[in-house]
């Protein structure tokens, strides 16, 4: 057994120890804005349930280990004290991951990560529609623990409503683990599923700019085939394919038989370029899956 103390290691390589120690840890999903109207979503699994009566949440947005710099959700939350957290299901996690993207303040991570925004009921902050449950929050503190580079804040926040989507209950009218499928931050690029599924990996956006979903050409974006997830992947490229890369790789056999095929039925078209992208986006291959969305018939 190793015994390792905080001082012992450089803070960037402890923090990676208690992230990977400390798990699985759930996430939340917090939506806030600022006293201009601004709004901003973004992740955190330093987060859980602290009190039921008065119903306490608490979750930290750290001070970045790498510069000391403070994130938007904090800024926001100490201009305006109201958050909305919403937690995270498989089904949206893709597009979770895209909202941690560093974008510049001002940019809204409902629109980079093809999210849609609800008007809620007590707070400003808008809630998630795509979200199975959200809670509207008052802040009643927000804690330092320290002023260096990877410090904690807790943002101690007291519910005052929750939304639930129905689909997610039992018979008895109480969650349904398999049904609200949730996912659980751990080390690294690893996460977890509720619902027995095994681990899987999300590559971190933070040291990416992501173009985001709201870049993603309309044809692909509004796709009957290609799920929130499978947008999220795909908004989280820093840059498009070169034309002469999409031109090159449109004389790939399959593409010639399918244009071939479909030369009088451009919707069918589609379809098939969708269902073989979201194959490779499965399969992690995201450059090849937007090489096959941007061949034109």
């Amino acid at each position: 057994m190793k015994t390792i103390y905080p001082n012992d290691l450089p803070v960037p390589e402890f923090h990676a120890l208690l992230q990977g120690s400390v798990a699985p840890r759930p996430i939340a999903f917090a939506s806030t804005i600022d006293r201009e109207g601004n709004v901003n979503l973004s992740p955190f699994s330093f987060f859980n349930l602290f009190s039921t009566n008065p119903p306490i949440l608490i979750f930290s947005p750290s001070r970045r280990v790498r510069d000391n710099t403070t994130k938007h959700t904090l800024e926001n939350i100490l201009e305006v004290p109201e958050v909305v957290i919403h937690t995270v299901h498989f089904g949206m996690v893709e597009q979770m991951s895209l909202a941690s993207t560093e974008y510049p303040k001002g940019i809204n991570e409902f629109e980079k990560a093809g999210l849609t925004t609800v008007q809620s009921s007590l707070v400003k902050p808008p809630r998630i529609l795509e979200a199975k449950v959200a809670f509207e929050c008052q802040v009643n503190e927000v804690k330092p623990l320290g002023e260096s580079g990877g410090a904690g804040n807790l943002v101690i926040c007291e519910v005052k409503c929750a939304h639930v989507d129905e689909d997610i209950l039992d018979q008895n009218g109480v969650i349904d683990p398999n049904k609200i499928d949730l996912v659980a931050r751990l080390g690294g690029n690893w996460y977890s599923r509720t619902n027995g599924h095994s681990l899987f990996e999300i590559p971190k956006p933070l040291r990416t700019m992501g173009i985001g979903v709201d870049q993603i050409p309309d044809h692909i974006r509004n796709s009957l085939i290609l799920t929130g997830n499978n947008l999220g992947r795909l908004g989280n490229v820093e840059q498009l394919p070169a034309v002469e890369e999409v031109k090159k790789f449109g004389v790939n056999p399959q593409l010639e038989e399918m244009r071939i095929r479909f030369q009088h039925d451009p919707a069918s078209w589609l379809d098939h370029l969708h269902l073989w992208a979201k194959d490779e986006l499965d399969e992690g291959n995201v450059e090849k899956a937007w090489l096959i969305l941007l061949q034109e018939q």
